[in-house]
């Protein structure tokens, strides 16, 4: 029974990997995506040339790995052009280095690390649930995290997203038997609280929202110490303030750096333009909506209503079907002396990051909750406790062996069920269905394309560094299609414009710039914020002749204006 049980535990992590690394490539990287390359590949926005326009192969030379860099310089990088810690950025670089021999595509190397902290995570929710229940919860929760569409999602994005998660995990972990020691009044083991130390005060540099998943964890720490303050002796109570203090400490040398990226304007895009009392709402629909999502998701966006509709029915019949068997877990794990601490600790800590969401939105008024992947901080403990109370439905003893065969069979077929479906999420998933890349960049190419024989120029006006990576997200698709597809034309030019003080300057500088095609392209102009009358009728380029003072005349096509995300309009150009 004991091998059969960890041939499980093996083949859950097995098919997670496969999940994760499949199609890993396939997707175009997307805006937060090409901030991780700029930064893990030595760079900055500054290797990107701005204000001039540019053959599209010179994009090779800036995502290429620049060698002999440091992670104290990456640091000073990501502090000043980012509103991110640096050691995720660090690490990734290191990674880079080590597997840049081999022939894969950049891409896949840079998604590829994610990508394994993702499987890793899996052999930490095992670990964590076997220590806070038992071998089977741990091992039924291992297989959830393996086919969740949310987990795989996160570990297929270039970013500090499955790092964290790993790492609240292993956190999650130490607070169990940290909580045990307390509540059994034992004498208090070490390496638990050294690591929740540890792991707590590494994650603060990973990620900000680490913090949240910390705070979490000391009210779950503190509250449950006061609540059974006859339990806790005055050497527990030191120890308790000791590891808070620790990781406390080991927060300081970064805190004035925290401070200063919270006033800069790359959070803004988390406050709604014109708030409404539809905005004030939403958050509490967009939070149950994205518990959901952890466990199935079903092709719904950017799909005709027809499939949509329907899609979207399942997965609500799904979620009511599931919470009803959760709930009755829940129940047994809640009353059970054996499972009540840990099932105490862990429901504690997703109150309590909730909590702390709702506060970031209606206090602060940054509407996190728009954003799925955040939820990360306090997925783990979802993920446990869901293992622990499925596996908890096939728990009865006291039925007698004909029932009990009954009861058995009745709570794997809903695990088998979940296993399915979130499996099937991630077949969606692989396939490019659900979690689509934000601002779509792979059909921003496509429309940019549109007539794949002329040459073609994107100029993207740019306010801040953040634009400037967005347009890049655009550029790099039509940069990869040109290459993949000989019958596209070769004759691809990018640029990034300033459009301070306003777009005026732009207009000014597209026509001073020297175009690198010779023949009058198509032109694109990506202007964030403009709406289509807004864009001039006519644009001017310079010719690329050296003499007789031609210029290029660029007509708007009013057929040819798109907003996804963001809006560009095309100009057909002809010499003049």
């Amino acid at each position: 029974m004991k091998r059969l049980h960890y041939l499980a535990l093996i083949g859950a992590i097995a098919l997670g990997t496969a999940l994760r690394f499949w199609n890993l490539d396939a997707k175009p990287l997307w805006l937060d995506e090409v901030i991780t390359a700029i930064f893990s590949f030595g760079r900055s926005y500054y290797d990107v040339p701005l204000n001039v326009l540019f053959p599209h192969t010179v994009l090779d030379q800036v995502f290429t790995l620049k060698s002999g860099v440091s992670c104290p310089q990456i640091a000073q990088t990501v502090s000043t052009e980012s509103v991110h810690p640096p050691l995720f950025f660090c690490l990734l670089h290191s990674w880079l280095r080590w597997i840049n021999p081999l022939a894969q595509s950049w891409v896949w190397k840079l998604r590829s690390l994610p990508a394994l902290f993702g499987v890793a995570a899996i052999v930490a929710i095992y670990g964590l649930n076997r220590v806070a229940y038992a071998p089977k919860a741990g091992l039924t929760a291992a297989a959830l995290m393996a086919v969740s569409p949310f987990a795989v999602y996160l570990s297929q994005e270039a970013r500090h997203y499955t790092l964290p998660m790993l790492l609240i995990t292993l956190a999650l972990l130490s607070l169990v038997q940290m909580q045990q020691d307390l509540w059994q009044s034992r004498r208090l083991r070490p390496l638990p609280w050294l690591g929740w130390m540890l792991v707590n005060g590494i994650g603060f540099y990973i990620h900000y929202f680490f913090l949240l998943a910390f705070v979490g964890q000391v009210v779950t720490l503190v509250g449950m110490a006061v609540w059974q303050r006859s339990r806790i002796s005055r050497y527990h109570w030191g120890a308790i303030a000791l590891a808070i203090s620790g990781v406390v400490l080991s927060y300081l040398p970064w805190l004035p750096t925290l401070l200063g990226h919270t006033s800069r304007p790359e959070t803004d895009w988390l406050s709604p333009f014109q708030s409404s009392w539809l905005d004030k709402l939403a958050p509490l629909y967009q939070l149950p909506a994205a518990w959901l999502i952890m466990v199935i998701s079903f092709p719904v966006e950017n799909q005709p209503l027809w499939s949509a509709i329907p899609a979207a029915l399942l997965m609500l019949v799904f979620a009511i079907w599931l919470m009803r068997h959760v709930i009755q877990g829940l129940k047994q794990l809640w009353v059970q002396p054996e499972t009540h601490l840990a099932t105490i600790t862990l429901t504690s800590f997703i109150l309590c990051v909730l909590v702390e969401f709702l506060g970031i939105v209606y206090v602060l008024g940054k509407d996190i909750t728009v954003v799925p992947r955040y939820n990360f901080v306090y997925y783990p403990a979802v993920c446990a406790l869901l293992g622990a109370s499925l596996t908890q439905l096939s728990q009865n003893s006291s039925l007698p062996p004909r029932m009990a065969w009954s009861h058995y069979w009745s709570a794997y077929r809903v695990q088998i069920s979940v296993l399915v479906v979130g499996l099937l999420s991630c077949i969606f998933l692989g396939l490019g269905f659900i979690f689509q890349k934000p601002y779509q960049p792979q059909q921003v190419a496509q429309n940019l394309m549109l007539e794949p024989t002329k040459p073609l120029m994107v100029v993207t006006g740019y306010d801040t560094l953040l634009e400037v990576a967005l347009g890049l997200s655009f550029d790099l698709e039509v940069h990869r299609r040109s290459l993949t597809s000989p019958e596209l034309n070769q004759n691809v030019s990018f640029g990034f414009l300033s459009r301070q003080p306003t777009y005026s300057q732009l207009w000014q500088n597209l026509a001073n710039v020297q175009p690198p095609v010779s023949t009058p392209p198509n032109l694109w102009i990506v202007g964030s914020g403009l709406r289509q009358r807004e864009f001039p009728e006519q644009l001017s380029l310079p010719s690329q002749a050296k003499s007789g003072g031609e210029t290029v005349a660029c007509e708007r096509d009013e057929e040819n204006y798109h907003r996804i995300g963001v809006p560009y309009q095309l100009y057909r150009c002809a010499a003049r």
